[in-house]
């Protein structure tokens, strides 16, 4: 599994940004291998944390080349005031299953309580 998070501090945001922005939400949900997404805001910060899950790289992929996505990626400018993106593959994920259907990858790879993580 892969994420795809962005990270931006909010600029003025119009019309055009939240149409944009709806069409790139929609286009990733109809794309096979989307596997779900969240939002968190830092109000502290001020900036706001879009996570997309996805089953492959070359599912992120499709939504990169996307005709919403580029289009946003050039106009950026206009709306946000800085942005990153971290693209990252999921080696494990635990928990209890008290989040499952809040969280896109709760329940998805629950190892055994005796496995512990690689040395790094």
């Amino acid at each position: 599994m892969y994420t795809s998070t962005f990270i931006f501090a909010a600029g003025q945001f119009d019309e055009a940004f939240h149409r944009l922005d709806e069409a790139i939400a929609t286009a990733a949900r109809a794309l096979p291998g989307y596997l779900g997404e969240e939002s968190w805001e830092d109000t502290r910060n001020g900036l706001v944390s879009n996570v997309y899950y996805w089953e492959s790289l070359a599912a992120l992929q499709a939504l990169m080349q996307h005709p919403a996505h580029l289009q946003a990626k050039a106009e950026q400018a206009r709306w946000l005031a800085g942005y990153q993106v971290v693209i990252a593959e999921v080696l494990r994920t635990y928990g209890d299953e008290q989040l499952q259907g809040r969280l896109p990858t709760a329940g998805l790879f629950s190892p055994a309580p005796d496995q512990r993580m690689p040395p790094t």
